[in-house]
């Protein structure tokens, strides 16, 4: 062998070594804090048996599936499965400092899986033990009595999950600055009463609380499963489900008896439910989220019948709702640059509008704030807007179609030529109620591991078009509010003379907006749009499951998650899915012990 065959060899061989040692150390830290939670329930998936029984199969560990996990287990044997891995040891997931770092990561193991809706608009979907919880940016909020009343939920039953969520992860944020003018801001705008510091959601302005503590360290919904039995819970990490096991009902319905999973390394796993399934108390339930639910029953056979026989799935039950009703509520931002140094802060404060928008807000997340370690000593500066910036791929000054990869990368370069005091401020944006404007979610193949196709249809109904509008006024109103003075330029020209290179070159949206914007509110909500994450719906309560959570036409199946959700409920939904979690596991451990105590009886 020449001597630059064998120099390209070991320099291949020191590439391995380096990469496994990389993926080692990572796992080596995420076990440490597992044994740390006591979590010896929790393995990799190529570890489990090929065959297994257990009375519960809950299929995903996310935001709801790991409080309801937890609950089953006081109980009863439960399994949950999750495609993704765990959240620590991850600093992307565990530090607010470096929340938008995991949106950006595109790799095969990154918590987020990145996917473009079929209306151009770039989103992602959680791929980690505690689902979205280790994505969002912390807001916790419960959602209005008048929500839970719709819902037909027991009112006492919601408020003692919504505490039972509060005493594991919820803080009371630390309030800077920025944040303080951005609440006051809201008051001299008309976003009233002041509601001061609240978990409630009610009309004015508050602060609410956060998954972030004192220290800026995420806690998670995996957190739950400490509370888990760990004798008769048990996690597989990285198995991703590929399909619900049926059987005829003979002149029933078909009855779901199990899943089959695969892990990481392609090996195939078959669970089954003890019992058969079938006899009522054991059951499979998706917690899969918005995106893999809907996407899951299809892959099972329960679905639009016209689109399984298109990709060759045998029909166990036509289900024309499957997949239907989904929705994102829209969210247009705008950059505010400050004169002045801005502290870090995610979303702390929130304006409930009485016209049916909500507003917040974010400053000083790696807009151009020192990094951490070696670079702060050398007073590295972050040249990037956060999860509004191109590398999350969002860029809302052109419309959704035109954001394609030569436009991110020309917004990237454009970012990093910035003068460092241009990266200094905050972002306000705006959600709006519902969203009315629904879409649908089709497979694009029969793998489980890859995206659906997503169809949002953001601002279809013109109704949601007018609640922008009036929220980017209202947005408007605060940045020329007394309150909010110190944070920002007087107008487009000061600030425009504060940057070297102008601030025509952003590629962000600015407050004030440039004079020559002069776009009508309702096609600057269109152009400008992208997404807050919050999407839900494809198994809608009444539509695909019954009020029990029950898929209809099929038995020994249940969906628990945001795909149940036909409007987004509160300001931010997290708070809302682990509270339907924790009391969903709670009302079927109580379905559970009533139907044993009736065949005691006979």
């Amino acid at each position: 062998m020449s001597a630059g065959h064998m120099g390209r060899a070991a320099a291949l061989i020191l590439a391995i070594l380096l990469t496994y040692s990389c993926v080692s150390v990572t796992v080596v830290i995420a076990s440490q804090e597992a044994q740390r939670y006591n979590f010896r329930f929790v393995r990799h998936a190529r570890d489990a048996p090929a065959l297994s029984y257990y009375n519960y199969i809950v299929v995903g560990g996310g935001t709801a599936g790991c409080p309801l996990a937890a609950t089953l287990s006081e109980h009863s044997r439960v399994l949950l499965l999750e495609r993704g891995g765990l959240p620590y040891g991850n600093r992307n997931v565990s530090s607010e400092y470096h929340f938008a770092d995991a949106l950006a990561d595109t790799s095969p193991l990154s918590p987020a899986q990145r996917f473009v809706s079929e209306d151009g608009v770039v989103n992602a979907r959680a791929r980690v033990l505690g689902g979205g919880s280790c994505l969002n940016a912390g807001f916790y909020t419960r959602a209005s009595a008048g929500y839970v009343r719709a819902a037909g939920w027991d009112a006492r039953l919601v408020n003692a999950s919504y505490r039972w969520v509060e005493r594991a992860l919820v803080f009371r944020p630390g309030v800077p600055r920025w944040q303080r003018a951005l609440h006051q801001g809201l008051l001299e705008a008309g976003v009233t009463p002041d509601n001061g510091y609240t978990l409630e959601h009610l009309p004015g302005t508050k602060i609410g609380g956060t998954i972030f503590d004192r220290r800026g360290r995420r806690h998670t919904a995996a957190d739950f499963l400490r509370r888990a039995h760990p004798r008769r819970l048990t996690v597989f990490l990285h198995a991703t489900v590929s399909r619900v096991l049926f059987r005829p009902g003979g002149k029933k319905q078909p009855v779901a008896y199990g899943v089959v999973f695969t892990d990481s390394v392609g090996g195939e796993h078959h669970v089954y439910l003890r019992g058969g399934g079938g006899g009522g108390k054991n059951e499979v339930i998706l917690a899969a989220g918005t995106l893999g639910s809907p996407q899951l029953l299809m892959l099972s056979g329960v679905g639009p019948r016209v689109q399984l026989e298109r990709h060759g799935i045998r029909t166990v039950h036509d289900h024309p709702g499957v997949g239907q009703g989904v929705a994102d509520n829209p969210m247009n931002s705008v950059f505010v640059p400050s004169p002045v140094p801005v502290a870090l802060s995610l979303v702390q404060v929130v304006g409930v509008t009485r016209f049916g928008s909500f507003i917040e807000g974010v400053s000083g997340s790696q807009f151009g704030i020192p990094l951490h370690g070696r670079a702060a000593a050398r007073h590295a500066v972050a040249r990037n807007f956060g999860m509004f910036s191109p590398m999350v791929r969002q860029l809302g000054t052109v419309p959704p179609r035109e954001r394609t990869p030569e436009a991110m990368r020309r917004a990237a370069e454009v970012m990093r030529r910035l003068d460092p005091r241009a990266f200094r401020g905050g972002f306000i944006l705006e959600k709006i109620l519902g969203p009315l404007s629904t879409g649908h979610i089709e497979l694009r193949s029969t793998d489980a591991r890859a995206n659906p196709a997503v169809t949002f249809n953001y601002f279809r109904d013109p109704r949601d078009v007018e609640r922008c509008a009036r929220g980017i006024q209202a947005m408007e109103r605060v940045v020329r509010s007394p309150a909010f003075a110190r944070f920002t330029y007087a107008n487009h020209s000061a600030m425009d003379a504060a940057f070297r290179r102008g601030a025509a070159h952003f590629p962000v949206n600015l407050l004030p907006r440039h004079p020559g914007d002069t776009r009508p509110l309702q096609q600057y909500c269109r152009e400008t749009v992208m997404t807050i994450w919050h999407y839900h719906g494809g198994c809608h309560v009444g539509g695909v499951v019954d009020q029990d959570y029950r898929v209809m036409g099929v038995r020994g199946l249940r969906v628990v998650d945001s795909s149940t959700f036909k409007y987004s409920p509160g300001t931010n939904p997290q708070a809302t899915v682990m509270m339907l979690g924790r009391y969903m596991g709670l009302r079927i451990l109580k379905e559970r012990w009533i139907r044993k105590g009736a065949e005691d009886k006979h």
